[in-house]
């Protein structure tokens, strides 16, 4: 149903992104102001794909909020990392749901645990949210079963919540997630996931949402169902899910980057793409975010982390003797303004105050050179 509240919170949004570029021919305008997009969160401090780890995202001046989506059994989609939730959620300590610990294989890579798909929503509201690498991040660990598992609609609504708590616009990128493996079983994503977005008034070119994927098959299919713009995805090794005679590498040629742009407004490329991570004494720029806005494609890189254990040798600091070395902070500033520096049009980071500083030194930067 559309109400008045939606429809105040869509007009607002829909001008506040195209203030910050949310739309297909960013790439070929003069350039625009680069998004913060807060990786599943703010989820170096907060349970990952946690109501904490969004509401503390947007509080710290992220742009977009990013949710991972798997399906329910009973065709919700929920916000997990993967569909495997053993690793972010309590499920363990559930003595009902010890029975539906299974092995499955997905996208050629045997998991053992438990499964998104084998739970209805119901069920899954019962489990709460931990952090994944508590080992690294113990400060985050400390929120532990304190927030449930959020559905795709409930992260919508915390970015419209945001956008009114805040005055500026926060949108969503959620991430389809191995979309081929859900089809198997029954559970596509491409039509659930095109429909909350039409329930929402998030369909259009402007509307403040990224649809991404790392098969290239599933933003085809999207491409027809939705408005909304899309990003593929995009590792610093082997290709496709759907595609196994396509490689990452082949798609950031100019030729597979102009493929990309048939169906794609964006990639989302690894960072060690866009900086060249054996690069001495520091990581220095490739060519890749010209090359792509060359091709009329955006660049949005994933993920930058603060911890030494995320970070190349050259940007780690202390002593790699001491026990915590790992999850001792790097230079994290150097590599984000790396990455801002060249022309780069949003980054993924798990920590939204460093991501919001380090893209303002550089809008300040180019605002004097």
């Amino acid at each position: 149903m559309l109400t008045r509240r939606t429809v105040v919170s869509t007009a607002g949004a829909l001008g506040a992104a195209a203030a910050i570029g949310a739309g297909p021919a960013v790439a070929k305008k003069a350039r625009r102001k680069p998004i913060v997009i807060a990786h599943r969160g703010c989820s170096g401090e907060r349970p990952e794909e946690s109501r904490l780890a969004y509401e503390l995202a947007i509080d710290e001046g992220a742009d977009f909020i990013e949710p991972d989506l798997c399906p329910t059994k009973d065709g919700h989609l929920v916000c997990r990392h993967e569909p495997e939730i053993g690793g972010t959620t309590d499920v363990a300590h559930h003595p009902e749901f010890a029975d539906r610990k299974k092995t499955l294989v997905i996208d050629g890579e045997s998991i053992t645990g438990w499964f998104t798909q084998d739970f209805t929503l119901e069920e899954l509201k019962t489990l709460r949210c931990r952090e994944r690498l508590p080992e690294i991040r113990p400060d985050s660990a400390k929120f532990d079963g304190q927030a449930p598992i959020l559905t795709y609609q409930e992260v919508v609504d915390i970015a419209r919540a945001g956008t009114r708590r805040t005055g500026r616009t926060v949108g969503t990128y959620p991430e389809m997630k191995h979309p081929t493996f859900f089809a198997s079983i029954g559970l596509p994503l491409e039509h659930r996931l095109a429909h909350l977005l039409k329930i929402n008034n998030l369909s259009s070119r402007s509307a403040p949402v990224f649809v991404q994927c790392f098969e290239v098959g599933a933003l085809k299919t999207f491409s027809h169902l939705s408005a909304a713009p899309r990003v593929q995805l995009i590792d610093n090794e082997g290709g496709p899910a759907d595609l196994p005679k396509l490689t990452y590498a082949e798609m950031v040629t100019p030729a597979g980057l102009k493929q990309v742009r048939a169906y794609a407004d964006a990639i989302g490329p690894n960072q060690a793409m866009v900086l060249d991570f054996n690069a001495q004494p520091k990581p220095k720029p490739t060519s890749l975010v010209a090359d792509a806005h060359k091709a009329g494609v955006m660049v949005h890189s994933w993920t930058a982390r603060k911890e030494n254990f995320f970070l190349p040798k050259s940007l780690q600091i202390g002593d790699p003797a001491a026990p915590d070395f790992a999850r001792q902070t790097g230079d994290i500033d150097y590599l984000l303004g790396a990455l801002y520096a060249t022309g780069i049009d949003g980054v993924f980071s798990d920590f939204s105050s460093l991501n919001l500083k380090a893209r303002n030194a550089y809008l300040a930067s180019r605002a004097h050179a």
